[in-house]
């Protein structure tokens, strides 16, 4: 009766053993995996280039965005051209400023 419980216990132990590993392997891929995707956070120059809600501090991106799309993000703000060629930003009440 003993050598029946202790083998069940056995068994019982080896297969709890891989269910283990499984959940500590686990855990150590998905914190590997979120580490590596704050690199995909950055974006590329290219993707800078054509993406004009991608807030940029650079001004000749800024410009040449403006002119391809007629609208980009320029520190913070967003910045539009209307059929005049003029630039403007619209204010927290939704004003058009003039720039």
């Amino acid at each position: 009766m003993m050598s029946k419980l202790f083998l069940v216990l056995f068994i019982i132990f080896l297969l709890f053993i891989p269910i283990f590993l499984f959940l500590i392997y686990k855990k150590k891929y998905n914190r590997l995996k979120k580490t590596k995707s704050f690199l995909y956070l950055i974006p590329t120059p290219n993707e800078q280039e054509y993406n004009p809600d991608i807030n940029t501090n650079n001004w000749d991106l800024h410009r040449n965005r403006l002119i391809k799309f007629g609208r980009s993000q320029y520190k913070g703000l967003t910045f539009f051209v209307n059929s005049e060629d003029r630039i403007y930003y619209l204010s927290e009440k939704g004003n058009k400023v003039y720039c």
